[in-house]
């Protein structure tokens, strides 16, 4: 069995050694692993500090940014055309547990239905959302996903036990509404019969687009209760950044109009007008933008 790991970097020079060396820890027996990081045409030192330090690894380097969605599907093509049988995307901010990778495998060897399998996720230790609320003892045992559910009602994606100290409450395997993008682990199989990651997103919801379209295919998707990654949440983007604004804010309604049901999508088409005349200025850029259809990397400018 052959595994390939993808990893898409922009300007992650602050982080992305911690993850690198984490991944190359893995525990992995009686399977071939590959390394792949993917630069989407990043202006720091990130490219030739991975060139200096992980020589192993294979660099794709884009000519240009080309999104969370396409910078990533550059990665999967090219595993799927080295005969790859499943991929892990990582976000270059997360950490592994050694044994993150071979519970992925056991995992989907109990499900064999599951196409889409989700690691459970801490914040970093310091980067939890609400500090004040922890001892020094509760750090690094912080929830950030364990499991994803979907209120359609209000189109609104959360995470399960986010902001919880893990007791092992959410120690077994579930079936889940939607793996979160920051450590996605796909049968080739999938890939081949779904699709790719949707480059109109560019950036956010498109995790939740692709798997959407996986369990209109039949195939579950699965929370593994055993794999462990830590995050450092938005460290790319920045949390209430007006990149968030603009994309968060446009993306949510191409999600929405495709997968809603119809009373949210009228509703969704209110609250779009309401963002419009009285949101932030990213906000009312990003309704225009997609009711003109100016998708994939749009008008946003950093």
């Amino acid at each position: 069995m052959k595994i390939s790991i993808i990893v898409l970097n922009w300007n992650g020079s602050e982080f992305i050694s911690d993850c690198l060396a984490s991944l190359q820890k893995l525990s992995h027996p009686q399977f071939e692993v590959e390394m792949v990081v993917v630069d989407n045409d990043s202006t720091d030192s990130s490219p030739d500090l991975i060139r200096g330090k992980f020589p192993g690894i294979k660099l794709i380097q884009n000519d240009s940014n080309l999104g969370f969605a396409e910078g990533n599907n550059v990665g999967i093509r090219y595993c799927l055309q080295r005969g790859a049988d499943f991929v892990w995307l990582v976000n270059p901010d997360m950490v592994a547990h050694p044994s993150a990778l071979l519970e992925l495998v056991r995992s989907a060897g109990r499900h064999i239905s599951g196409g889409v399998f989700g690691s459970k996720t801490y914040f970093a230790p310091g980067f939890e959302t609400h500090k004040e609320r922890y001892s020094p003892k509760d750090l690094g045992h912080v929830l950030y996903y364990a499991g994803g559910h979907m209120d359609w009602a209000n189109l609104m994606a959360g995470h399960r036990g986010v902001d919880e100290v893990d007791t092992g409450q959410y120690d077994h395997d579930v079936e889940t509404d939607f793996v979160n993008g920051a450590s996605m682990f796909i049968r080739s199989l999938v890939l081949n019969a779904a699709g790719l990651l949707d480059p109109r997103y560019f950036l956010y919801y498109e995790e939740n687009d692709f798997c959407q379209r996986v369990k209109r295919r039949g195939w579950q998707l699965i929370y593994a209760s055993q794999s462990i990654l830590w995050h450092s949440n938005a460290r790319s983007t920045g949390l209430g950044s007006p990149l968030q604004d603009y994309y968060i804010t446009r993306n949510r309604l191409l999600f929405g109009m495709r997968y809603a049901p119809v009373r949210t999508k009228l509703a969704l088409a209110r609250q779009s007008m309401d963002l419009y005349f009285k949101g932030r200025p990213w906000e009312r850029r990003a309704v225009l933008d997609y009711y003109t259809g100016n998708l994939g990397a749009g008008s946003y400018q950093p």
